[in-house]
């Protein structure tokens, strides 16, 4: 029998529905090429680098590099214009798409993928991400900013070489806003801290766990294989969080994507990196989404809200450990 299932962060109902996996051709693996034209020059591979706007920062050897961080060419948010709404009519409200839009390039090679980083490796991506979001905050437009990786065409990814953004704007998204309501509502200690008491407890849909990070497969998994990765200590923003601990979160992802691939073969996935939003100071703990797409999203999810998860967390974290 189905089950509904709380997202505490979100306020959100999931429904865990495991008959459904026995559909034909259920879950799937990447199917589409990333590239129209896949004989077109990378700008993201080293030699290529006059084909993107000069690196804000470069992590790696003298002479060389293993991560670089460039503007994005088509920016989804540009500008230093305060966020000034206005009113066009009785519903037609518009403000202006100011902030920042980067691209961080975490590998020289064409066809790695995070899975593929060494430890040194994983800690510059993390390290890559916390300085550009340091640097975000220092700027009074920015309110939030995020980090993502869209890996694979079903994830929305629009070029094959491995690489993330960072998207500063000039507003909290909504997303971010229902989580830290979900802190908010939460009684006692923090969410995330206590998730991870109980989730240590549990053990059964444990992925990795470590000093400093615990990966699960969360009670409210709306995706398949869907992981939440959590540093154990306690901070509101990446971008203050001890060097170690970010090391400690990237060498976790990688760990969690090669068993992914492992089980479920080359799929797509989005990393999501939520942190509080900047200058907010109220409950919150960051945390890293990994969502496989291994199924698409239908009337009922895009209608509702409501995400139908075909694998139980439980079930997940079972293969994925085994």
């Amino acid at each position: 029998m189905s089950q509904l299932r709380l997202n505490p962060l979100t306020g959100r109902w999931v429904t865990v529905a495991v008959e459904r996996a026995a559909r034909p051709g259920e879950l799937i693996s990447r199917q589409l090429p990333v590239e129209s034209d896949p004989g077109r020059p990378c700008p993201f591979c080293p030699g290529n680098e006059e084909a993107t706007p000069p690196a804000l920062e470069t992590y790696g050897p003298s002479g060389g590099w293993l991560v670089r961080v460039v503007p994005n060419l088509f920016p989804a948010f540009e500008g230093h214009e305060p966020l000034r709404v206005q009113n066009l009519g009785p519903v037609f409200t518009q403000a202006t798409a100011s902030g920042v839009h980067e691209v961080l390039v975490f590998a020289p090679e064409h066809d790695a993928s995070w899975a593929d980083l060494d430890d040194k490796h994983a800690g510059l991506a993390m390290a890559a991400i916390r300085d550009r979001m340091e640097d975000h905050a220092r700027r009074s437009t920015v309110r939030y900013t995020q980090a993502i990786v869209n890996a694979g065409r079903e994830a929305g990814a629009s070029l094959e070489h491995p690489h993330g953004q960072l998207l500063g704007v000039p507003f909290v998204p909504g997303e971010i806003a229902e989580e830290e309501a979900g802190f908010r509502r939460f009684e006692g200690s923090c969410l995330l801290c206590t998730t991870v008491e109980a989730e240590a407890q549990a053990g059964h849909r444990v992925v990795h766990d470590d000093e400093r990070v615990l990966v699960v497969c969360p009670f409210w998994s709306g995706a398949p294989y869907e992981m939440l990765v959590i540093p154990r200590t306690h901070e509101v923003h990446l971008e203050n969080t001890a060097p170690a601990d970010v090391v400690a979160v990237g060498r976790a992802i990688r760990d969690a994507l090669r068993l992914l691939r492992a089980q479920v073969g080359d799929t797509s996935y989005n990393l999501v990196f939520h942190t509080a939003p900047h200058h907010h100071e109220g409950p919150f703990h960051w945390h890293v989404h990994i969502v496989p797409r291994l199924t698409s999203l239908a009337g009922f999810e895009q209608g509702t809200g409501v995400m139908i998860n075909i694998v139980a967390p439980e079930l997940a974290a079972r293969h994925l450990t085994s």
